[in-house]
This record gives C-alpha cells, sequence and structure tokens, in this order.
C-alpha cells in the first residue's frame, strides 16, 4: 500500500546532516497532528539485545527521536532537552519494523510530556496504516501490530540558540508530512558501533567517549546513546540477563567525557534482577549526569511467542 495514499500525507526524503550512531535506522516520521507523531524503524540484525529481540536501548534512543516532535512543536520557538526517559516492556520486538505512536500528554512553562507506545510492526510499514490500525475499536485479530512496550518522556524547556543548527529543525512546520531519512551504513552492531569500553564488567563500570557520532543538536551525548551505555552496564554486571525496561533521570549534560557508568544491583531474584545504573561525567571531575534503574530477565521468560 502507498504511505501517502493511506494517511493523506506529503512525502520529504530528509538527508541527515551528520552521521551518527542512528544513520541506518531508515526512519521515517509522521505528525498527523500538533500533538501526535508516529515513527517506523528499520530493525535488522545489528539491533538486537542478546536475546535476540530490539535491544532496549536502540527502543529508547527511537522513543527520545520521535516524542521530541510534538514537545518542540508545541514549544516554539523554544527548545527542548530530555529530563526523563522510561520504557516499561509489555512484549518484545523480533520482526519488526519497529513502530512507535507519540502523544502529547502535558504542556508546562517548563516541562513537556509525551507519551509512547512501543510495537512491533510484524511486518507493517505503512504509519498511515498503523495509526487506523491502533485507533480502530475493533478487536484484535492476532494480526498486524503488536504492543512490546510503554513510554514516557519529559522535556525541560530551553533557549532555541542552545542548539546548533535548530534553524533547520522545525517540526511545527512539518504537520501532515511524511519525513523519511535516508540509510547510510554503520558497521557493528548497536553496541560495538559505539565503541564503548568496559573498564570493570563486576562494577558495570563503562565508558563512551563524547564526539559527533553520539552528539546531539545540544553538543552533549544524545539521550539514546546514553541509554545504551547503561544498557551495556547492566548487562555486564548481570551477564545472561537482557535488559527489558530503564527508567532515566538526566540531571546534567555531557561537557567533556567520557561518560561513565558504575552499577550496583538492587535485587537479584530467580527470573530478573533490579540495578541502578549511575552515569557521571569522567573528565569533568565525576560530576553527576543521570541516574537510572534498570530490570533485566531472563531471556526464557521475554517474550512467550518466541521459538525455543
Amino acid at each position: 500500500m502507498n504511505e501517502n495514499a493511506s494517511s493523506g500525507a506529503v512525502s520529504a526524503r530528509v538527508t541527515l546532516s551528520s552521521r551518527s550512531f542512528a544513520s541506518d535506522f531508515g526512519l521515517a516520521s509522521l505528525q498527523p497532528t500538533r500533538e501526535r507523531s508516529l515513527m517506523r524503524s528499520e530493525f535488522t540484525h545489528k539491533m538486537r539485545s542478546p536475546a535476540g529481540t530490539a535491544s532496549l536501548g536502540f527502543l529508547l534512543t527511537l522513543v527520545d527521536y520521535v516524542t521530541s516532535d510534538p514537545a518542540l512543536t508545541v514549544s516554539a520557538p523554544d527548545w527542548t532537552a530530555t529530563q526523563n526517559l522510561s520504557l516499561h516492556a509489555a512484549g518484545s520486538v523480533r520482526q519488526g519494523p519497529v513502530l512507535i505512536d507519540s502523544n502529547l500528554v502535558r504542556v508546562g512553562k517548563k516541562a513537556v510530556v509525551v507519551s509512547a507506545d512501543v510495537y512491533d510492526g510484524c511486518g507493517l510499514t505503512d504509519l498511515g496504516e498503523f495509526a487506523k490500525t491502533i485507533d480502530s475499536a475493533a478487536p484484535p485479530t492476532g494480526h498486524g501490530p503488536i504492543l512490546a512496550g510503554r513510554a514516557l518522556a519529559t522535556f525541560v524547556r530551553l533557549p532555541r540558540a542552545a542548539a546548533t543548527g535548530a534553524d533547520d529543525y522545525k517540526p511545527e512546520e512539518w504537520v501532515g508530512r511524511l519525513r523519511e531519512r535516508n540509510i547510510e551504513t554503520v558497521d557493528g552492531d548497536i553496541y560495538s558501533r559505539l565503541a564503548m569500553r568496559v573498564v570493570d564488567p563486576a562494577a558495570g563500570i563503562v565508558e563512551l567517549e563524547l564526539s559527533p557520532f553520539v552528539a546531539n543538536m545540544i553538543g552533549t551525548i544524545q539521550g539514546g546513546a546514553q541509554a545504551l551505555l547503561v544498557e551495556a552496564a547492566a548487562h555486564a554486571i548481570r551477564p545472561g540477563l537482557v535488559a527489558t525496561d530503564m527508567q532515566l533521570h538526566y540531571l546534567s549534560q555531557v561537557r567533556v567525557g567520557p561518560a561513565r557508568s558504575y552499577a550496583d544491583v538492587v535485587r537479584d531474584a530467580t527470573d530478573h534482577s533490579l540495578v541502578n545504573v549511575r552515569l557521571v561525567d569522567a573528565g569533568d571531575d565525576n560530576r553527576l549526569l543521570a541516574l537510572t534503574t534498570v530490570t533485566l530477565q531472563r531471556a526464557a521468560g521475554l517474550d512467550n511467542r518466541v521459538d525455543r
């Protein structure tokens, strides 16, 4: 089915201004209204967790992207930065593509809140058809998108001058337009491509340098890349388990780098572990960057639809 025909959207192919760790996601987004944004991402073997499902950090990167569009739209001419980000699994993504429906929850003078539902598209690629399917009051038929998780993002308002290139990024002007990003090959899987260094796995100490490859428009490490660092730290301290849920509270920006993680286990159970991960700017006197909590599960308990 032609995406434009089903959605009524005007298509526009967008070329990202610089190569990043997400350049091969093949992102497409559509804002039906100012308050809502839909996104589709490619899902290849490179984006998989050790369990074969979509990496949690990969999904959080997508959530960070898609929820920012409604936040920026209603905040214009201000800019926004992610303050809190969470994702709780309802299932898993195994087939793809990844489809996300995000909706504005609250607009305040200092902060904006946006929710997001993450789906395994199970072969569906048309964003207009995706919206029709999840908006339908009809009971599920067993076909089509399957809910994989629910997310929530809080953004703090900033002066637009804080973001480099902000004049070229105006979601408020893209309502009703389908935007597609060109796919550019990136070497390595979702973890190795970031060149993270595992310093001490027993303490969950992992480092990620600040570079243009992982930086956002305000010059700090992008929120999704920090989520991947947290995921790697959690996997390091609890090998054999896979991260399924995460809450991140961003407290300050990476100024120097590298960003370094420190992890400690809060709870070990027979089927899961709960881990706290603290991020600091190692090059700036270990200034606190983020406080996070990760739930990890045994791979066999991730999704009862997985073939054993």
